[in-house]
């Protein structure tokens, strides 16, 4: 995909200049999710790391939006260094309240619970730049349309799933959908390492019974 790929310790994204947003992040969970004890540090800040400068705090103040957690600080409960890296908003998306707050945690609710069940779990995540919602603060930071997760248990099992950025009341398995239809959506090429005909197989379908 475009954009500049920055490493955190914990995780990598691809940063979108002309959104002011990762287009993708991506991090690996294990089943070691709820050994970690380290709380919320609420370091929300600029990335030093991105090069052409990330969104600021005077985009999201006041514009409506949460600041929505692509790798959610859950997920990185291991040490400080981890928490305080997902507070970077070169992490960030706006995000309205009713989902961030809703059907978007209740899925990383969800994938915390599989990464115990299927021990490592690697996780790609972002928004999908489609009917957009318009741009907030002096960067014009995008407002997605809709965002992304696409979830590899690193063996033979994948799943994705598509969510419109808004309050929902279904339920999560209505928002799955194949990995090849995100790729289409996104111009992402998912796990490109992978050999092809297992990433053909497992990109073609979604199958949410086989992971519950």
């Amino acid at each position: 995909s475009k954009g500049e790929v920055v490493r955190h310790t914990y995780y990598t994204i691809s940063y979108s200049e002309e959104n002011e947003q990762a287009a993708w992040v991506y991090y690996k969970l294990s089943s070691a999710i709820n050994n970690g004890t380290q709380d919320r540090t609420d370091d929300f800040r600029a990335d030093p790391l991105v090069s052409t400068g990330s969104a600021s705090l005077a985009d999201y103040k006041g514009s409506g939006y949460d600041r929505g957690h692509l790798c959610p600080a859950a997920d990185m409960t291991q040490n400080k260094t981890s928490m305080s890296e997902t507070f970077y908003l070169s992490n960030m998306s706006p995000q309205l309240a009713g989902f961030n707050r809703g059907i978007w945690s209740t899925l990383e609710d969800q994938v915390r619970k599989w990464a115990v069940d299927y021990e490592n779990l690697y996780v790609v995540t972002g928004p999908i730049f489609k009917n957009n919602l318009g741009v907030i603060g002096p960067d014009e930071v995008t407002v997605p349309g809709y965002f992304y997760k696409v979830i590899y248990d690193g063996k033979d099992k994948m799943i994705g799933l598509i969510l419109p950025n808004g309050s929902s009341s279904k339920s999560i398995d209505q928002f799955v959908v194949p990995i090849d239809q995100i790729e289409q959506q996104t111009g992402i090429d998912f796990f490109p390492g992978m050999n092809d005909q297992l990433e053909n197989q497992l990109e073609a379908k979604s199958d949410w019974i086989n992971w519950n």
